[in-house]
């Protein structure tokens, strides 16, 4: 299915500035459908010949939580024109809202059709007052549930035939304040009706039970809710925030949304001004209880405060272990027992690395290419080959999960010492002179296909020794290199002479669930 977007430039000649602003609606307007208690549909011209009647495309579609749908099939790119669209035809041409007209049925199901000019203001044209008709929201009733409305539902919808007028007026819906956060109280959750004056008209059972969480046990309605949101916050200036943007409102303008903290209680609160027409009425003001959600979050902020700290406290011990071994090491006379104790110390150093990274990460994956370059940076700093050896790596490792990060590290920390140290001769092997301008190269691959990384480490070196045997060989490093990659990462590893020379080992390793 296309998107708003790709249907309103492929069909209709309307603007950037013009699809923003259906953007902006199209997020905004469960409000609306929830209020009407009916499904909403943004219907707009399409691209036609000249006197030709006119026909509308469905670009969006919205159905309401408060009432059945009209619509049990998805109207988005339905194409109509003709008798049926007279309605819209009518709200776009005189740009007023139609309501006149007897009930239309959809198969078994009656409905009212109402038709709601949409305008664009452009408060930064240069063109003072400059306003468009750009679109129409059809608003469809279901009337098969329709009964005397309850005080609840003359308030909703009220509110509505208030918010319908401002889409018509173009003063709703408003731009996003930057960084706002986009979550927002629905209707269900909690509606409060405030007059011009500030003082509640109206109140659901559900805002009354979010203002009872906060600490304020009798009737909303008479009360000034500006005041009433200082005097309960806990936090006196967050209390007079909030009495603030309640005022602004009040003023016609829309403040971002905002929370208040009392007695142990958050409740997520959103205020819009009531401009029917450009005249301020009064305010909307929707509340959600969201103190058990939030009760979760600081949990879990405080359990990843706790992992990080274990992965600080783990990190800092392996390199109190990797000093230790590395002050052994000086004390130890025998060269393979020194070599040994140093080799080691690199092991435990690389394990450090993926819980250092862990320990500033938010969650339990590290960004593994910073680890693989240092790594390799490390391996050539040790290294005592008769000519410079480079390390290069290519593709990108991305995002890796803890438990293959810490056998990974271990795996490459091996190949590549194993690959500087056996790859090419050292200064203490050979008493030639190496070739003008010779210079070794480590290069490291990796890139993802079908769940699976696969990873090169590649050398232009002198090759493996003739009879090599992979499987049964005693080193140790090539032996962690083996257990790790077949058990722990459950992948598989090969290590053999490439074609141009040099040697090559090639691990594939799943990322499919563990």
């Amino acid at each position: 299915m296309s998107t708003l977007r790709d249907l309103v430039e492929e069909h209709t000649t309307l603007g950037p500035a013009d699809i923003d602003h259906l953007h902006r609606l199209a997020g905004d307007w469960l409000l609306l459908s929830d209020l009407s208690f009916a499904d909403l549909l943004l219907w707009v011209p399409i691209k036609g010949e000249p006197r030709q009647p006119r026909e509308f495309l469905c670009v969006a579609q919205v159905r309401p939580v408060t009432a059945p749908t009209a619509y049990q099939d998805d109207q988005v790119g339905k194409i109509v024109g003709g008798p049926e669209v007279a309605h819209l035809e009518v709200a776009l041409t005189q740009e007023r809202i139609w309501r006149e007209g007897d009930p239309v049925w959809y198969g078994d199901t009656p409905a009212r059709h109402e038709a709601i000019p949409v305008r664009r203001r452009d408060e930064t044209d240069l063109e003072e007052g400059f306003s468009e008709v750009i679109a129409v929201i059809g608003r469809d009733t279901n009337l098969s549930t329709a009964r005397t409305p309850s005080q609840l539902e003359l308030n909703y919808l009220t509110t509505a035939d208030d918010l319908a007028q401002m889409v018509a007026d173009g003063t709703f819906p408003p731009r996003r304040h930057p960084g706002e956060i986009t979550s927002a109280p629905r209707v269900g959750d909690g509606l409060i009706r405030l007059d011009a004056s500030g003082k509640v008209t109206y109140a659901s059972p559900n805002a009354q039970s979010a203002y009872r969480r906060l600490g304020f046990n009798a009737h909303l309605v008479g009360e000034e809710l500006a005041k009433l949101a200082s005097r309960l916050s806990a936090d006196p200036l967050e209390g007079n925030d909030a009495a603030e943007r309640i005022l602004a409102s009040l003023r016609g303008e829309f403040p971002p949304r905002m929370e208040v903290e009392a007695r142990g209680a958050t409740v997520l609160t959103r205020a819009l001004p009531l401009l029917p027409a450009g005249v301020p009425i009064g305010a909307l003001v929707l509340v959600r209880d969201v103190t058990e959600v939030r009760r979760r979050e600081r949990a879990l902020m405080t359990k990843d405060a706790t992992i990080r700290e274990i992965h600080h406290r783990v990190k800092n011990n392996l390199q109190t272990v990797a000093a230790l071994l590395r002050l052994q090491a000086r004390r130890v006379d025998a060269p393979e027992a020194r070599m040994a104790l140093e080799e080691s110390v690199r092991r435990v150093a690389s394990i450090a690395l993926v819980h250092e990274t862990l320990s500033m990460s938010s969650d339990e994956a590290v960004e593994f290419d910073g680890i693989v370059d240092r790594v390799a940076t490390a391996a050539t700093e040790v290294a005592t080959t008769s000519f410079p050896v480079h390390m290069r790596r290519e593709g990108t490792f991305g995002v890796l999960p803890a438990e293959i990060a810490t056998s990974l590290v271990m795996v490459l920390n091996e190949l590549l010492i194993n690959a500087v140290e056996h790859g090419f001769p050292s200064a203490e092997d050979t008493d030639e002179e190496p070739p003008p301008g010779a210079t070794g190269e480590v290069v490291v691959s990796a890139h993802r296909f079908r769940k699976q990384l696969h990873v090169t480490v590649a050398d232009n070196g002198q090759g493996l020794p003739e009879g090599f045997k992979f499987e049964g060989g005693n080193r140790l490093g090539l032996q962690i290199v083996r257990a790790l990659a077949t058990g722990e990462l459950r992948g598989s590893i090969e290590l053999r002479n490439r074609a141009g020379g040099g040697t090559e080992a090639v691990l594939v390793v799943p990322l499919g669930k563990r």
